[in-house]
């Protein structure tokens, strides 16, 4: 046997056991830049839009409509969603059995939440003013958000994505304390650039 053909050390084997492991590991979570990437880049430019139309004393710092500014926002997350779900899906094709109705049902929960957010919003919005009024739109929704992620760091035992779905409800529940303007601008700095900073940590980490 040559010097090439020798068998490798038990540290060797070791180290290529974990390097395979942290493989399959990044393969089936998918990749961070897909995860919160597009929600960062999102967040920061609709809620910038918002704060731009609302103004920190009530005035309007740019000459865009509410109306222009939600509808920023939504392109940016009707993207980004798109985005995140070619990510889930390719990396769900790896994954088979409990994992896979693990996934539809939390699937299923987010739909849920999002639907009940949107009639609780329908059924509301019309008896406040439009500042109100969009402010609950975006504490309702950001408050499913930060709570299902909270709940699929449970299902998942990952605590990045548990922290991250604190970290939402913290600062929409601050943001809804101070008001419509300072809401749209903590989400636009803390969550937008914060989603942004974690998918680059994360993939940097990975």
């Amino acid at each position: 046997m040559t010097d090439d053909e020798q068998a490798p050390s038990p540290e060797e084997t070791l180290r290529l056991i974990e390097e395979q492991h942290a493989a399959t590991v990044r393969r089936l979570k998918g990749d961070p830049l897909t995860q919160y990437l597009p929600w960062g880049v999102a967040w920061l430019l609709g809620f910038t839009a918002l704060f731009l139309h609302y103004g920190p004393d009530g005035r309007p710092l740019a000459p865009i409509t509410q109306m222009q500014a939600v509808g920023v926002l939504m392109l940016a997350q009707v993207v980004a969603g798109a985005v995140v779900a070619y990510g889930i899906t390719k990396a769900s094709a790896l994954v088979r059995g409990q994992s896979t109705a693990r996934g539809a049902m939390y699937g299923y929960a987010w739909f849920a939440g999002m639907a009940l957010m949107i009639l609780i919003a329908i059924r509301l919005s019309p008896l406040l003013p439009p500042d109100e009024s969009g402010l609950l739109w975006a504490s309702v929704s950001l408050l499913v958000v930060g709570v299902l992620y909270m709940a699929g760091g449970a299902i998942w035992l990952d605590w990045p994505t548990f922290f991250v779905g604190t970290w939402v409800v913290a600062v929409d529940g601050l943001g809804v304390l101070l008001g419509p303007a300072w809401h749209a601008l903590l989400v636009a700095v803390l969550l937008g650039g914060g989603f942004i900073a974690v998918s680059l940590w994360l993939r940097w980490r990975g």
